[in-house]
């Protein structure tokens, strides 16, 4: 603790910048923007922050472009976060739009596509019970939540749909672990 007063400014507001900086990208990187945001509301001075943020740049512990490239591939792997989505938590995270696009560009649309088609795959299960159109309503909504484009939810799931109504299920032995119950619900 300190032996200021309540609400007098510390004797050295960059070191306070620097030490509440380095105690947020200990807990996981973070945006500039983010970081000057958390230094505005500790009371830090505007152009302090900025210098500070500067100098943290300089030496690459503050790397805009980098936190992007992470974020979106950490994002759209973990929890098959679409373009869309990973664009608009970019610009939540302050990462301007030349940035975003660029670390955006890691996920072409076979990438997106197979990550779609996975939750796909793994919401099935949970589906067998309800009619196609209800278990594609549902599908096609979870996608939609998850940033995918309207056109890339509908035809993820079409196709899921029909490899799961005549995808063997029905003529699978049950014994052998495959949801053969899957495709009759559909029936």
């Amino acid at each position: 603790m300190t032996d200021h007063p309540a609400g007098a400014p510390p004797e050295d507001p960059a070191e306070v910048a620097r030490q509440i900086v380095l105690r947020r990208l200990t807990d996981q990187p973070r945006s500039r923007a983010e970081l000057a945001t958390v230094l505005a509301s500790k009371g830090v001075p505007d152009e302090v922050a900025g210098r500070v943020l500067d100098r943290f740049e300089e030496v690459g512990l503050v790397d805009d472009a980098a936190f992007a490239a992470a974020w979106v591939s950490s994002r759209h792997r973990g929890r098959g976060l679409g373009r869309r989505a990973l664009a608009h938590e970019l610009r939540r995270k302050g990462i301007d739009g030349e940035l975003a696009q660029m670390a955006l560009a890691s996920v072409d649309d076979d990438d997106e596509r197979a990550v779609a088609a996975d939750l796909v795959q793994r919401k099935l299960p949970a589906m067998r019970r309800l009619d196609p159109p209800s278990a594609q309503r549902r599908l096609v909504g979870m996608l939609a939540r998850k940033g995918y484009s309207p056109g890339m939810a509908f035809s993820v799931v079409r196709e899921a749909l029909a490899d799961r109504a005549d995808g063997g299920g029905a003529h699978a032995p049950s014994g052998l672990g495959l949801a053969a119950d899957t495709s009759l619900d559909l029936l």
